[in-house]
């Protein structure tokens, strides 16, 4: 027996205290700003690879709490006397089964601490876990989440959750971490009155209805974030359609929109049409065509909850190139390649997902505006960096929040990608890009870390292209450019805090020209002292001396 359960049960006995009903944490506290994701693995939860979630609950809407179970299907790398899973401390645990058979368990500090004196086995574990109790309200959702209890307009309920920032352990026992996803998907199985309707991850199996109530079941065969394992509940009505990809498959569409809002729907459907063959030329076909498009209307900012992808019910719209754009909608269907099909390993490279999600927004930009449309929002990213601190934190098991208080994962990630585009050229950008897209060793069982990106683009490329990644995501130093006269009409240009040879572009006697410029600097000719990148491919300060 290890020396963790060993002390462990003296301290049970000591207290005296039930191991199968105990919870030390002060449930009556509703504090949870504390809360964030991921962070350092527990080595207890090294060992776990999450194969499968069951979530089967029961939405009580007067109370505003929940009950049921969840059962978590996993492999255990080796033998181990304790099963850890998270669960915020507003729980209550009643029964814990593993493996049909009743085990001890403890909650505390947010967690269930399974336990077995003959222990664990490697190999497949079935945990089944019954609990009940009052989520937590979201104050400001989806960046502090929780459950949003709502009325439409009509005076139905309508709730909608968000867990990004806070993890799955928000509503369910789960390994809340981002490197580790079930594999075999999940089943989400909910139970609401009758006249609500419930949408959730995957395919809809079936609806039971008894009584005054009725049961939703959401299954979803693909891997998926424990952040969009989740469900959203309103008096909605189901507005279908289909679309054949670029591939010739052909998925459903469904809109789940509040009935009182039904006139809106035909134009964000045709909006998702519009906005999927944008995002399939960049970024190859709709990852999750085996199942849907999905789409749910919610009363908070939209989130990227895979195959049901959120959207608020302002409904409006600007007007770019003469066509209607709604930057909440694409914004998060952009997700479903970057985040949901590739997804980071560690939170600490969470700029993957939200910059280049938000250069995917400049892309639309280009195909609906043209080249100018795409340098103004360009331009906004580039004057928006905050360079507070570094995108990509030093370490690994960097928490949710560490790395989204910088500000910057998504305008400067974005303008991080506009910089490397000019860098290799699009010939090589565009198609690497859809490689990182759309290549298996990427996407959807994989995880990535800023690394591997680098190491594509440098391969692709032939130049190593580490010192760019760096210099960009690493710290939060901008290109310092000095411009100096020399002589009669040259100029010196240098770049005094070069790291590589870069190209640029210079102004200089009306005509514009790309120039290496290497850690020596350049002199030219010129009439007037000269511009270096006008257009901003990067950030950057210049001074003429």
């Amino acid at each position: 027996m290890k020396l963790h359960t060993i002390l462990t049960i003296a301290f049970l006995l000591v207290i005296g205290v039930n191991v199968q009903s105990q919870n030390d944490d002060k449930i009556t506290s509703r504090d949870i700003l504390y809360l964030t994701s991921g962070g350092k693995l527990h080595p207890l939860q090294a060992l776990m690879d999450i194969r499968h979630y069951t979530i089967k609950l029961d939405v009580d809407l007067v109370k505003q709490s929940i009950h049921g179970s969840t059962e978590i299907s996993l492999n255990l790398a080796a033998k181990t006397d304790t099963i850890l899973l998270d669960l915020i401390h507003l729980y209550a645990v009643t029964k814990i089964k593993v493996n049909n058979a009743t085990a001890s368990y403890y909650q505390h500090d947010d967690k269930i601490f399974i336990t077995s004196a003959k222990g664990f086995e490697s190999g497949n574990q079935k945990v089944y876990v019954e609990y009940n109790g009052i989520p937590p309200v979201a104050i400001r959702p989806p960046w502090d989440g929780g459950f949003t209890w709502k009325k439409d307009s009509a005076g139905f309920d309508w709730v909608s959750i968000n867990i990004q920032g806070e993890g799955g352990k928000m509503y369910f026992p789960c390994k809340d971490h981002p490197s580790d996803e079930p594999n075999e998907g999940a089943d989400v199985i909910i139970t609401v009155p009758s006249h609500l309707v419930v949408a959730g991850p995957g395919l809809l199996t079936n609806v039971v209805k008894k009584k005054n109530k009725a049961t939703y079941h959401w299954k979803t065969n693909y891997t998926i974030s424990n952040y969009c394992i989740l469900f959203n509940i309103g008096k909605y009505k189901v507005v279908k359609d289909e679309l054949t990809t670029i591939a010739g498959n052909k998925v459903p569409i469904e809109f789940y929109v509040l009935e009182v809002d039904t006139m809106h729907a035909k134009k964000v459907i045709e909006t998702r049409k519009r906005d999927t063959k944008i995002l399939e030329k960049y970024f190859g076909e709709y990852p999750w065509a085996k199942e849907k498009i999905g789409i749910a209307e919610v009363p908070n900012s939209g989130m990227e909850h895979q195959t049901m992808i959120t959207f608020d019910n302002k409904f409006s719209y600007k007007t770019i190139g003469g066509q209607e754009y709604s930057a909440n909608l694409f914004h998060e269907y952009a997700h479903e390649w970057f985040a949901n099909k590739v997804t980071n390993k560690d939170w600490g490279h969470m700029w993957l997902q939200e910059g280049i999600s938000t250069y995917a927004e400049a892309l639309a930009m280009y195909e609906l505006g043209g080249e100018a449309a795409y340098d103004e929002i360009i331009a906004g990213h580039r004057r928006n960096s905050k360079n507070k601190k570094a995108i990509v934190p030093a370490g690994e098991g960097i928490t949710e929040e560490e790395v989204y208080s910088g500000g910057d994962i998504y305008g400067k990630g974005s303008f991080f990608m506009h910089s490397l585009r000019y860098v290799v050229g699009d010939q090589l950008f565009f198609p690497t890009l859809y490689k990182l897209a759309t290549s298996p060793q990427y996407t959807y069982d994989n995880f990535i870390t800023t690394e591997d990106i680098e190491k594509l683009f440098s391969n692709a490329s032939g130049k190593d292209l580490k010192p760019f990644f760096d210099f960009y995501l690493r710290t939060t130093n901008v290109l310092d450019i000095s411009i100096k006269e020399v002589g009669f009409q040259k100029f010196q240009i240098k770049v005094n805090n070069l790291f590589m040879t870069l190209p640029f572009e210079i102004t200089a006697n009306g005509k514009t020209t790309r120039t290496n410029i290497s850690s020596e600097g350049i002199i030219i000719q010129s009439t007037l002292p000269p511009q270096v990148d006008a257009k901003g491919f990067y950030l950057k300060k210049t001074t003429i001396l």
